[in-house]
């Protein structure tokens, strides 16, 4: 049977060291409940005693139950002078409630004597206190030999003998970290397999990605013996980040044969990836390994046409396993099996007419030399081939819209007049609305405009909002004549997509991908 490897997440206390994340105490214990669900072994919380945000954690957590996981608390050696008992940390970390405390200590003679400031036989003493003094009070006591690579390299019989005295105190885990992510994953892997011979502890790796080494040491460590893998969902932490699980857990089962989750925990792996960045208000990478939204996306006619044949050719491991899905994307460089494909997936049967199909690629690649980007604007897409095959009906029949934006004393305010045509020579609708710049001038009066044409529209046109708008220049060298790239991105309280103008007119691009927004959220609705 495979060995089985520990996954030991410190997402809720290093992950949280990344600039720019903060969370509450209820979004700890939500993100850890997650985690429990995928399945990981160990969840470190964070270090009670050291802020008030993690007692409350710890106190939380408490009247939870964990499935699969156990709750670690974290925390260091005794101060300097003081021994164990009389340490108010080490106090705090006996009495919370968390079967697995994970002590840190200093396993290089520079931190040693520069950091600690204390004597090298004194820093042995403080390792093996500590953790003894914990596991008497009925702690499992993992240690994490901090720098233990740096250490090693200055002074390996030194480094070593901070682990026998862990190992003397009774430590269940001895993790060798690369603090400084300054090892690389040869090296590493050297270090695991002397230090595995040595002690008769099992071994576990923290590595930190400085190097963008994080993932591959920590899969050499484990081929040189090391049971346990620390890291962080989507790799945040300090700096550059640390491991990160979402690319350590397939490799180690997909690739590698070790048991690490259940199939059906494996596949939560992209859900969970994407829950953690919503909670911590990161965007998530698109081209993140195993579960960006671009991972398994293929945008070359050849590899497209490789990849529908056989998914193998282009694609290093079955997207289903890790829950995400492979993504044809729709560009200049398309063939003809990216049209037909990508038609399919949006219920557009194109059969076996290849003159529908040649002459929309052709009208495709004209576009995109034009400056439309529909890799990121999918409903545009949509609409594209649903209007050059004469099956969309169109909303919005412009006869034309105005702009004024005046500035006002204390504020810049722009004023959009849209006028729609009429139907069978009645009176054309028109709108006047005001807003803080011209899209959304246009935006308000455009949905007025529905809403009074089409009153049974208006629940849906509410749901409907503008979440993000961005703008790229073209041609730069055009300077004020240069095309214009809007897209625009839109949700209704259930899904989102993109929509796409191009036009040297920044208001005119705009206008374009703002009604695309509008037609395909009541076409996804079944409004038109």
């Amino acid at each position: 049977m495979a060995r089985r490897i520990e996954i030991y997440d410190t997402t809720l206390r290093d992950g949280m060291q990344r600039e720019g994340i903060s969370i509450s105490v209820d979004e700890k214990v939500q993100l850890a409940l997650r985690l429990d669900r995928l399945g990981v072994h160990y969840i470190e919380g964070g270090f009670p005693g050291s802020n008030p945000k993690d007692m409350e954690f710890y106190r939380k957590m408490a009247d939870r139950k964990l499935r699969t996981a156990k709750l670690v608390a974290f925390g260091m050696t005794h101060k300097r002078g003081k021994r164990p008992h009389q340490d108010p940390l080490l106090k705090e970390l006996a009495k919370v409630e968390a079967p697995v405390v994970t002590i840190v200590g200093k396993g290089w003679k520079l931190h040693t004597r520069k950091v600690l400031r204390v004597g090298l036989e004194e820093n042995l003493r403080m390792i093996e206190d500590s953790i003894r003094y914990l596991v008497r009070r009925g702690k499992e006591v993992f240690y994490d030999a901090e720098h233990f690579f740096d250490g090693y390299k200055d002074d390996p019989e030194y480094s070593l003998k901070t682990l026998q005295a862990a190992v003397a105190g009774g430590a269940a885990r001895l993790v060798l970290c690369d603090t400084n992510g300054a090892t690389l994953p040869w090296e590493a892997a050297e270090i695991v397999r002397q230090v595995a011979a040595a002690v008769p502890v099992p071994l576990g790796i923290h590595a930190h990605n400085d190097s963008d080494c994080a993932v591959a040491l920590s899969l050499m460590a484990v081929e040189a013996g090391a049971r346990q893998v620390q890291g962080t969902i989507n790799g945040y932490g300090e700096r550059c980040g640390n491991a990160d699980l979402v690319s350590v857990i397939p490799a180690l089962q997909l690739k590698m044969g070790y048991r690490v989750l259940t199939e059906k925990r494996l596949r939560q792996l992209t859900e969970v990836s994407r829950f953690v960045s919503e909670v911590v208000n990161v965007s998530p990478e698109p081209h993140q390994p195993y579960v960006g939204e671009n991972a398994f996306a293929h945008k070359g006619g050849l590899h497209v046409s490789a990849a529908l044949k056989d998914a193998r050719t282009f694609e290093h491991v079955d997207p289903a396993l890790v829950g995400n899905q492979q993504r044809i994307l729709v560009s200049e460089l398309a063939g003809r099996a990216t049209i037909q494909k990508k038609a399919a997936e949006m219920g557009i049967d194109l059969g076996d007419d290849s003159r529908a199909v040649s002459r929309l690629l052709e009208k495709l690649k004209e576009r995109e030399h034009r400056g439309y980007h529909y890799e990121a604007a999918e409903a545009s897409l949509e609409l594209f081939l649903r209007r050059e095959l004469g099956l969309h009906r169109p909303l919005v029949k412009l006869d034309n819209f105005r702009i004024i934006v005046q500035k006002r004393k204390s504020a810049v305010i722009s004023e959009a007049k849209i006028v729609l045509r009429s139907e069978e020579g009645g009176e054309p609708p028109i709108a006047f609305a005001e807003g803080n710049g011209p899209v959304n001038a246009l935006d308000i009066a455009l949905r007025k405009l529905l809403k009074k044409s089409f009153t049974h529209l208006a629940d849906d046109l509410e749901r409907i909002r503008l979440v993000n708008y961005k703008v790229r220049i073209l041609d730069e060298h055009k300077g004020t004549g240069a095309v214009t790239r809007v897209l625009l991105d839109s949700h209704d309280g259930q899904d989102s997509w993109g929509t796409i103008g191009v036009s040297e007119n920044i208001i005119e691009a705009s206008w374009e991908a703002l009604v695309d927004s509008i037609e395909y959220g009541l076409y996804k609705r079944n409004r038109l």
